[in-house]
């Protein structure tokens, strides 16, 4: 009797599923067929009609039509309409699977697309090379070389090692996950390369610290004549002499910079600033930065970093005021300098003014990481009161405090503050224990 009971309730919970379901589906399909306005955009505007035409000609079980539509609403990062459309479809094709796999990694979600592959590969469907770049992409975003090991396993079963584009994806992801040696295997192997193999190659040297690698097969590449360098390759380049740490080295990748055209490009500009500030020449970092006729935050925050590094308080408030003057916003990295810049200058109290005006002027929160770089000025001048009240005055997770309360901490220590040392010292001993709880929880 308990079981006849049991199964009754259990088919009735699943009819009632199955009933919501339909009414969701009902509701996103009437939502757009009978919606007075479509959306602003032009791009939303024509996939919101194909939509409507699938729907009012029963073809959104059709594959290839729905496919198109995944895909624009996905390139879209309208993540949900893709998804519903998706589950919909009686029999999705690779195609699909792919394209709702790359539109969750574009609304930054790899995690989600990872699990999507894991489900194409449970069901009867193949990847393609498509889909194994994506999956790849995934993995070298999240950094995640388990999985990127068994993508790389089935990228040799499906007979893909030979495939250009798959065995770039497979050289971004080992270098993403520091595993550059695997990297270079793989690179190694490649009959064929393109200007994407070759750039993946060069990043991970560079981002793994390899400068002296990232520079000779620069310069393989260069004068093997295998084509022309893009931005991307660019930058990788001068990055890779910043953490060589040569002038030398850095000045012939600004000759290439200006050779191939691209002095006056924001991302390579900043990457030149950058390197010039770690090699000790900030004055070439001003002559780089006003060479760019229309900067961006990007060139403007590393103009503003590299003077914070020198200590020159004075010039990194002058360029803030001068790209607002101009017009460009700056974002919450652009404020991470400026403490550092006020510290050594005697700034301190103009400081102070930026981070209370950054929401209210600036329309940007400040976070852990501002006050930290705040707390950190106020404890290199003695101002400890001041110090404890801005720790005291923010929320933060466990993970996120560790830094801003380990800060005050060594600063209360140097000055003989021990009731602020110590409750210092309270604070990260409970956030440590918050944090121990929450593993122990989550194993």
């Amino acid at each position: 009797m308990k079981t006849t009971s049991f199964m009754g309730n259990l088919l009735s919970a699943l009819k009632n599923a199955r009933r919501w379901r339909q009414n969701q589906l009902t509701k996103f399909h009437s939502k757009t067929l009978h919606a007075g306005k479509p959306p602003e955009s032009n791009d939303f505007y024509s996939a919101f009609s194909i939509h409507t035409r699938l729907l009012k000609s029963s073809l959104l079980t059709h594959t290839t039509a729905t496919n198109h539509l995944i895909n624009r609403y996905a390139k879209l990062q309208e993540i949900e309409h893709a998804r519903r459309l998706f589950d919909e479809l009686p029999e999705p094709n690779v195609v699909s699977w792919t394209s709702l796999m790359a539109g969750y990694i574009g609304v930054g979600r790899p995690e989600v697309a990872l699990w999507l592959y894991g489900r194409m590969r449970r069901s009867a469907v193949l990847p393609n090379e498509f889909a194994l770049t994506t999956v790849a992409n995934a993995c070298s975003v999240l950094a995640d070389l388990r999985v990127g090991r068994g993508i790389h396993a089935h990228v040799e079963v499906f007979g893909l090692r030979g495939n250009v584009v798959v065995c770039s994806s497979l050289v971004d992801m080992y270098g993403k996950c520091n595993e550059v040696d695997e990297a270079r295997r793989v690179f190694d192997s490649m009959s064929n390369k393109n200007i994407v193999s070759w750039t993946s190659m060069i990043t991970a040297y560079a981002q793994s610290g390899k400068g002296k690698e990232a520079l000779h097969l620069f310069w393989e590449f260069d004068y093997s004549r295998f084509g022309f360098p893009n931005h991307f390759m660019l930058a990788s380049v001068v990055n890779a002499c910043s953490s060589s740490g040569s002038l030398v080295s850095g000045r012939i990748a600004h000759g290439a910079v200006i050779r191939y055209g691209y002095d006056t490009n924001d991302v390579i500009a900043s990457a030149l600033m950058d390197m010039y500030a770690k090699c000790g020449y900030f004055n070439y970092c001003e002559k780089v930065f006003r060479r760019i006729e229309n900067p961006s935050v990007v060139p403007y925050t590393s103009m503003i970093v590299g003077a914070a590094k020198y200590g020159l308080g004075m010039l990194s408030l002058e360029l803030l005021e001068e790209m607002i003057d101009r017009g460009v916003k700056p974002n919450d990295v652009t404020f991470l300098g400026i403490p550092h810049a006020c510290s050594h200058s005697g700034l301190v109290d103009d400081d102070l003014a930026i981070l209370e005006s950054m929401d209210k002027k600036y329309g940007i929160i400040p976070d852990a990481r501002h006050y930290t770089c705040v707390v950190d000025m106020l404890g290199r001048i003695g101002r400890l009161d001041k110090a404890y009240e801005l720790a005291k005055s923010i929320q933060v997770r466990p993970e996120e405090g560790a830094l801003l309360w380990g800060t005050l901490l060594s600063a209360s220590r140097l000055h003989g503050q021990v009731e602020i040392a110590t409750e210092a010292s309270n604070w990260l001993i409970k956030s440590n224990q918050q944090l121990s709880g929450f593993a122990e929880f989550s194993a």
